[in-house]
């Protein structure tokens, strides 16, 4: 439906002292502490993981060799969304002069909602990454305690009912200093940042800033700041949707992707028949992951 002079009565009239309700600020591209981005020149992409080799054994004296093989663990593939959206005005509106305040304003608000639509989108990975409905390549859910291996072992990347803590938190970072390769070779991996929703940000702020420990009388130094166990501090992503989840990304390679298969456009033509003049946006991209270890997770116990 294209905007009409009869939606817009008050613009028309003389003395209007402001028009709001289109200016509130946004936040940032957040995606962006989560997400490596990657370009794509296909429909779809997909990444595959390899197993590598399992440790070298003991070579007894004169017996040949041992020979191991290599293989493909499981492939994680990504399907591009188009998102678009778009506004068109009528041709008396135009007339009337309100093209330009009109034109303005609302390319405005529609960079806005183009913006919040792909925050949501990448949001929801870590939003639905508990669920058995939303499965990656291996079959688990984004955050599983039972991440199936090569070597017949698991890795888990989740804490089970644990809100965000001191103890919660260390033992996160102990988790992942243990996770191993498809073949069971320790891979040396460490935490990165902290993601929280606002709910949990001055926590997150004591936990990583203060000097001693948080919330005891002990004169104990916090051990994740003199460690240094979380490098990359906090950051606060406005999108989740569970206040008492929480998330700490890894050094793991490959981990958490963003494929851009056509970046945002914008565009504007005027229709023949009505003489309506037509705006839209468009964009295609997908979220995802292809190895779980580039993030770690817990639901929270509440």
């Amino acid at each position: 439906m294209a905007i009409s002079r009869a939606q817009l009565l008050k613009e028309l009239l003389p003395g209007l002292n402001a028009l709001f309700g289109l200016e509130y600020k946004s936040y940032g591209e957040e995606h962006k502490e989560i997400y490596e981005t990657e370009t794509s020149e296909r429909s779809f992409e997909e990444e595959t993981k390899l197993s590598g080799f399992s440790a070298a054994p003991v070579k007894a004296e004169g017996s040949a060799i041992a020979y191991d093989n290599a293989q493909e663990a499981w492939t994680a593939r990504y399907n591009h969304e188009t998102i678009a959206l778009g506004f068109s005005i009528t041709e008396e509106a135009v007339e009337d002069n309100l093209y330009d305040s009109l034109s303005k304003r609302y390319t405005k608000a529609l960079a806005r909602a183009m913006a919040y639509t792909k925050q949501v989108k990448a949001a929801s990975v870590l939003n639905n990454g508990f669920s058995s409905s939303y499965v990656g390549g291996d079959g688990q859910p984004l955050f599983s305690a039972s991440h199936p291996l090569v070597s017949g072992g698991t890795n888990s990347n989740r804490l089970t009912a644990s809100d965000l803590n001191e103890t919660s938190l260390e033992a996160a970072v102990i988790q992942i200093a243990g996770w191993t390769d498809e073949r069971g070779l320790l891979i040396a991996a460490k935490p990165n940042k902290l993601i929280v929703p606002p709910a949990l940000m001055f926590t997150a702020k004591r936990l990583l800033d203060t000097e001693l420990r948080v919330a005891t009388a002990d004169n104990d130094i916090n051990a994740l700041k003199a460690m240094g166990s979380i490098p990359g501090g906090y950051t606060v992503n406005h999108f989740l949707t569970d206040t008492n989840a929480w998330f700490l990304t890894t050094d793991v390679p490959n981990g958490m992707k963003h494929f851009v298969r056509t970046p945002l456009q914008n565009s504007m033509d005027g229709d023949f028949d009505t003489g309506n003049v037509r705006y839209k946006s468009r964009e295609r991209y997908s979220f995802g992951f292809s190895d779980p270890l580039g993030m770690f997770g817990s639901p929270g116990a509440s």
